[in-house]
């Protein structure tokens, strides 16, 4: 546990007599401030009536429910007082413009894992900050790599709230303290364990996966018996930041691979506010975080809603899967009895 010290402290300090840094500070609070009206909104779900419900709008691949538009108003509402040039979401078609001299860009992902919020499972909120390019909402802003934001972090709802968030100074989690309605931060510059024996991934859309991957998950169920050499666990919760979490927590990697289903050729993620954000996060405490071929915060933007692949957590482990989609035959097939043609494949 490190000394408890507020959010808002952590940013005061932070952004000590620079206006720059004080428009981020501002905005980063007022992110955090929405995300207790939603945890509040999620807590009252059972009883609300209708949140699970979809509008009939289709979200990207998603559909759209009611609780994603009621997150979404809380955060665009915090929002107008702070310096944001222009909003971008996962529920909006496109950019809002809110103020014309601000300085900041923001994009978010309301609800991150809304399919969940009927079954009582974690559900999250992810944010980034960007530095505004256009006085406009023409979306501009939007178009510069991940490697350009000046914050980001999300939410985590689940037994307790969470706050994750880096200024590009490590990356720290603040817990809600329900007695306050503050939070507290509770993890100072979190450090990602290397070297893993856990996973995160979807194996039901195996049979669609490129066989790098395919390669890859083999070998980790194959075990000790297997070419890792050692056991691993699985775990998944269809909420990405849930996953990513625990990563922070205990090291481990995220996979979501583009595979050959219609709609996910080019990954399931959103680059701009759900995979850049994480990546951001990810490689502040330490980790890496990849398409499969590339550093995702390299990656720059064509489109507001862009989709892209996912590999992200202990820097290791990463760099090991980075290695199988550039390597034909990798460290999976070093030797015939595993290949996927051995002897115990045809």
């Amino acid at each position: 546990m490190s000394d408890l010290v507020g959010l808002a402290d952590y940013l005061a300090r932070w952004a000590l007599q620079d206006p720059a840094r004080q428009a981020v500070a501002a905005t980063v609070e007022a992110i955090a401030g929405a995300t207790i009206a939603i945890e509040a909104l999620i807590r009252r779900v059972p009883l609300a009536g209708g949140m699970g419900a979809t509008t009939g709008r289709q979200s990207g691949i998603d559909q759209q429910k009611r609780i994603d538009v009621e997150a979404n108003d809380l955060i665009l509402d915090a929002l107008r007082t702070c310096p944001v040039v222009c909003f971008a979401s996962e529920e909006m078609d496109n950019p809002l413009h809110i103020h014309t001299d601000g300085s900041l860009a923001v994009a978010v992902d309301p609800i991150d894992g809304s399919s969940n919020v009927d079954a009582n499972v974690t559900l999250g909120t992810i944010f980034s900050v960007l530095p505004a390019t256009s006085a406009g909402a023409d979306g501009s802003s939007f178009m510069q790599p991940g490697r350009n934001q000046l914050a980001a972090g999300f939410a985590v709802y689940g037994p307790y709230t969470s706050f994750v968030m880096s200024v590009g100074a490590g990356t720290q989690i603040f817990t809600l303290n329900p007695a306050s309605m503050t939070y507290i931060r509770s993890c100072y510059s979190v450090a990602i364990p290397p070297v893993t024996a856990e996973f995160a991934v979807n194996s039901s859309n195996y049979r669609h996966w490129e066989d790098c991957v395919r390669i890859y998950v083999d070998d980790l169920l194959r075990g000790r018996d297997g070419p890792r050499g050692k056991d691993f666990n699985m775990r998944w919760t269809a909420t990405p930041v849930s996953d990513i979490y625990r990563i922070l927590n205990r090291g481990g990697i995220f996979l979501y691979p583009a595979d050959l289903r219609d709609g996910y050729t080019s990954g399931r993620l959103r680059l701009i506010y759900e995979a850049n954000p994480i990546a951001f996060i990810i490689e502040q405490a330490g980790g890496a975080a990849s398409t499969g071929r590339s550093r995702i915060l390299d990656v720059e933007p064509q489109t507001l809603h862009q989709h892209t692949p996912v590999v992200a957590g202990s820097k290791a482990e990463v760099e090991y899967v980075v290695r199988l989609h550039h390597e034909p035959h990798g460290p999976g097939e070093r030797s015939p009895l595993f290949g996927r043609r051995g002897l115990f494949r045809t």
